[in-house]
Formats: C-alpha cells, sequence, structure tokens
C-alpha cells in the first residue's frame, strides 16, 4: 500500500527536469535499496549523473518540495508510510570514485564505500585507514555521522569536505567547520556531500594488511554481518557499551514481528526474513524501554529512522 504519489510530484516538476541526465523514479521501493530489505516507497526518486546535474535540478526543485538524501541504505531505515518529496541518491558513477591526491592523500566520492578507501590506502602504503575496512557503509554517510571502529573515527582522517546546499549552491567546508563529537556532526542537514578529502601517513604495507586482516576477522567473528542489518542500532552511551546494556537487560535474541536483536551482537538488529518497517522499530524502542528500566540509561538511535509511519501503525517513541 503507497501513502506517498510519485506520479503526481513528477508531473509537477514539468518542464524544469527537462535536461537532466540523471534518472527519476517516482514510487521508489524503498525496501530494495536499504540493508534492512523493508520499508515504504520514495514519492520521487533523483540519481544524479554528476554534480553538475545534482545542481540544476535542486536549482529548479521549489523550497517547499522536501528532499532527503540517502547513501547505499546501510544504516538506514525507512518507515512503512514511506519518504514524502525527493529522495536523492547518488550514483556509483558520478559519485563512487577513489583518487590520490596528493601525498598520503585520498578524495573519495559520497557514494564510495568505505572499504574502497581502506584498499586505496593499502595499495599506495597510507596508513591511518584500516578501521574503514570493517564499516559497512559510504564515505557520504561516515563523513555525516563521523563514522568510526576499532578506536578511530572519521574527524582523524578527514580534510575537507565538497558538498552541494538545497539551492543547488557549491560549499566546502575543512573538519573544523564539521563540528565533529562521536557519531555526529554539525554540518548544516540540507548539505548533501559529494566528496571528501583525507590524509594519513606512510606506513608500511605489511602493517596496514595486517590491521585490515584484524578488523575484518574482528568484524566476521562477532558480528551478524551475513544477515539483513543496519550494523549498530544503538551509540554507545558514555562510559558504556551498547551491547552489553541491552545483554544485561534480557534483550539478546528478543523479537518483535519479523525482527530480532541478534543473539551474536545484541547491538544488532536483523530482520529475520518478511520484517517491516514497523517491527524494526518497535523492537528497538522496546529494547530501549527495557534497557532504561534495568540501568536508568537511555539508548540513543544510531540506526537513522525516516519517512512516515503507516496509518495506524505509529510507533510509541519511548520517553522516561
Amino acid at each position: 500500500m503507497k501513502t506517498v504519489d510519485g506520479e503526481k510530484l513528477l508531473a509537477s516538476l514539468g518542464d524544469s527536469v527537462n535536461g537532466l541526465k540523471g534518472r527519476l523514479t517516482p514510487n521508489a521501493p524503498m525496501d530494495r535499496v536499504t540493508w534492512f530489505r523493508a520499508g515504504g516507497f520514495a514519492e520521487l526518486m533523483f540519481q544524479p549523473h554528476d554534480v553538475e546535474d545534482l545542481s540544476a535540478f535542486l536549482k529548479s526543485l521549489s523550497d517547499d518540495v522536501p528532499v532527503t538524501i540517502i547513501g547505499v541504505g546501510s544504516n538506514l531505515l525507512v518507515r512503512d508510510g514511506g519518504i514524502p518529496g525527493v529522495v536523492i541518491r547518488l550514483s556509483a558513477k558520478g559519485f563512487g570514485s577513489v583518487d590520490l591526491a596528493g601525498d598520503n592523500r585520498i578524495r573519495a566520492g559520497a557514494i564510495c564505500p568505505d572499504k574502497n578507501i581502506a584498499a586505496m590506502a593499502l595499495d599506495n602504503g597510507i596508513g591511518g585507514f584500516a578501521f574503514y575496512y570493517g564499516i559497512p557503509g559510504a564515505i557520504g554517510g561516515a563523513v555525516r555521522m563521523n563514522a568510526g571502529a576499532n578506536g578511530s573515527e572519521t574527524r582523524e582522517r578527514l580534510v575537507e569536505v565538497e558538498a552541494v546546499d538545497r539551492k543547488g549552491n557549491p560549499v566546502r567546508l575543512t573538519n573544523a567547520d564539521m563540528g565533529y563529537s562521536y557519531r555526529h556532526s554539525e554540518a548544516p542537514a540540507d548539505l548533501i556531500f559529494t566528496f571528501a578529502t583525507f590524509e594519513g601517513y606512510a606506513e608500511d604495507k605489511a602493517k596496514i594488511r595486517a590491521d585490515m586482516d584484524a578488523v575484518r576477522e574482528h568484524r566476521e567473528t562477532v558480528q551478524p554481518v551475513r544477515e539483513k542489518t543496519g550494523g549498530s542500532t544503538f551509540k554507545n552511551p558514555p562510559g558504556h557499551s551498547a551491547w552489553k546494556l541491552i545483554d544485561e537487560a534480557g534483550c539478546r535474541g528478543l523479537v518483535y514481528g519479523g525482527a530480532q536483536m541478534s543473539s551474536l551482537h545484541c547491538n544488532f538488529m536483523i530482520n529475520t526474513g518478511q520484517a517491516t518497517a514497523y517491527d524494526l522499530e518497535s523492537l528497538g524502542e522496546t529494547v530501549r524501554r527495557r534497557v532504561y528500566e534495568n540501568s536508568g540509561i537511555l539508548l540513543e538511535w544510531e540506526i537513522k529512522r525516516i519517512g512516515n509511519f503507516m496509518p495506524g501503525r505509529e510507533v510509541e517513541i519511548f520517553t522516561p
């Protein structure tokens, strides 16, 4: 059941979309592009061909049309009622490159998988990027949320971000401009990141390979990497590990509909087969409530939840 009308929105754009090189898809099913394999429809999805195409589209778009940007869909839950307005999903051809940008520097497109940065760094003897080998996402999301793993974070390596604002204008931000903290940046929410430049340091390739192997082994041993999941569900509260709090609250393996907290790593939520977004978010809120009741600590979502609830299937957000 659709709760958005993409054909109507597309028609309203009229001649303003003529000449665009990218793809416009009304009523785009988001369960095909998110790793949870759940969720509703995007009213209209636009996949720009390149930065110029993205800029031209945004300049032609009325200010009252909502715009949502998504990456590879790894850390994302789209609610069953769908996403109103335009969803922009960057294309791999236009935004997936990864290249050297000077001594120990790498420039990557926003849709470039994090692990590709790690591979490029290995090939060129650049240290400091092994942690990206274990993050199942793309560079745009990593830059936006200061993604990290194995004791390292994006803010340690980022030099500069290239972006386009809601009106289609180019923007550049330095590391300092990003206002980074744990799993968070202060970058304006309407910016669409297009490319980012990172800097590492010269390091022996054997050492880099060993670090990457350690990251891979750890991930494959303790995380449900072959399941339909969105990665870490909740942020680690200061001084605590989210998984330990979840385990202590008796939520390891907890099931809600078709959703389950992994028995292997209980801060990972998985779609066991036919879970709806309602199942998944309801499970998460149940865990938040039980953890708070057990420890007095309120977990904060790390997975981004976007879109509208299906009418009659609204999830009650836990508040103490």
